[in-house]
């Protein structure tokens, strides 16, 4: 004699795995919620490209030159580094331009040991709706702080600080 009750089992254990699975597929394929919480992973990613930027414009091109940065800083040439700093953040592999502005500053000691910010260049004036990032970069100079003058034959620090936000 045989059991009819066993087929019925099997049928519903079928049923239930195909539920299950087609229920794996429909979460894993639904699309992803953006986060406010998340929103710090691009605030990381801008200030990466920063330091990247600002980094690869310290790099001297000899052993002995001074670097891309401490020429446009020193020299106080700001249309130098508009031009370095605006190729390096808005290069893309593609044929679009990315949207990123900047507005940079300068910070240093004066004779008598206060300290000095000083604008330097922007590419666009903050408006107060930007989210920008902070990017800063230590530059040994020989000059004075402003107005930039050749100080003392030893190089002392001056700090560039970069806002950095995406237009």
């Amino acid at each position: 004699m045989v059991d009819d009750r066993g087929q019925l089992y099997t049928i519903e254990g079928f049923a239930a795995a195909i539920i299950m699975v087609f229920t794996v597929l429909l979460v894993l394929g639904s699309t992803t919620v953006y986060t406010p919480g998340d929103s710090h992973i691009s605030d990381l990613q801008l200030e990466q490209l920063g330091h990247d930027v600002l980094w690869t414009m310290s790099v001297p091109p000899a052993p002995d030159a001074p670097s891309p940065l401490q020429q446009d800083i020193g020299g106080y040439q700001p249309a130098a580094f508009n031009a370095s700093f605006m190729n390096g953040i808005n290069n893309k592999t593609g044929s679009e331009i990315d949207t990123l502005q900047y507005s940079a500053s300068v910070t240093c000691r004066d004779a008598g040991n206060n300290i000095i910010q000083t604008p330097f260049i922007s590419s666009r004036n903050l408006t107060g709706g930007e989210h920008a990032v902070r990017v800063t970069e230590w530059v040994l100079v020989k000059q004075t702080c402003p107005p930039f003058e050749v100080g003392p034959e030893t190089p002392h620090a001056m700090l560039v600080e970069v806002l950095l936000w995406r237009e």
